[in-house]
């Protein structure tokens, strides 16, 4: 099942987990865009740490590649962001700065939404979006959220955020200047999206 939620832009007048790089062994029946994505990065940034596999998308059983270290902000947090802003590039629009305190903020709410079994912008954990994000010590004039989950990558994603009006809105508002992106998964691997944005208070 594949959702998408949007919480309006409310305006207030006040208002990192690393992963190390690892090494994989393929099985029988895996594919280059099947590894890729088990392990939350691009085809091309697993080429670029398996110069073996050169120009060839194929691996053979019991081959080993290295799976790149993510770093605070993992390889899919960064492409939805990317995508976001071919998205406003196409329209003339400010293209958003990824930060990485906010992609934790939204990282932690994709995780509580795994945790807690809910799909909302109220958590139980940590209350509405801007309540987390204030709580953090994240300051904003102006504030939004995208959450989804269902969705495999990050164009999948953004293809659903961007058909859908509300979402839509929030990415393409000429109001925020900053981005973050938080990506989870439950045991079975359903992958839970929360996109946070912001205009930061002066």
């Amino acid at each position: 099942m594949k959702k998408i939620l949007i919480i309006a832009t409310l305006v207030f007048s006040l208002l990192t987990v690393g992963v190390f790089a690892q090494t994989y062994t393929c099985k029988r029946g895996d594919t280059l865009s099947g590894i890729a994505a088990k392990h939350d990065t691009t085809i091309s940034r697993l080429k670029s740490c398996n110069p073996q596999l050169k120009n060839s998308n194929a691996v053979k059983p019991g081959q080993k590649l290295t799976i790149p270290d993510q770093g605070s902000i993992s390889d899919y947090e960064k492409e939805v962001a990317r995508l976001v802003n071919v998205e406003r590039s196409k329209r003339g629009l400010q293209t958003l700065t990824l930060n990485a305190q906010i992609s934790k903020v939204a990282r932690l709410k994709s995780q509580d939404m795994v945790n807690k079994h809910y799909f909302s912008h109220t958590s139980p954990t940590y209350g509405s979006p801007f309540k987390m994000m204030e709580s953090f010590g994240i300051r904003f004039s102006t504030a939004g959220e995208n959450i989804a989950y269902g969705q495999k990558t990050p164009a999948e994603v953004m293809n659903g955020w961007m058909n859908s009006p509300g979402h839509r809105a929030n990415i393409l508002s000429s109001t925020y200047t900053n981005i973050g992106v938080g990506l989870a998964k439950t045991s079975t691997g359903v992958k839970y999206w929360t996109q946070m944005f912001t205009k930061p208070l002066k």
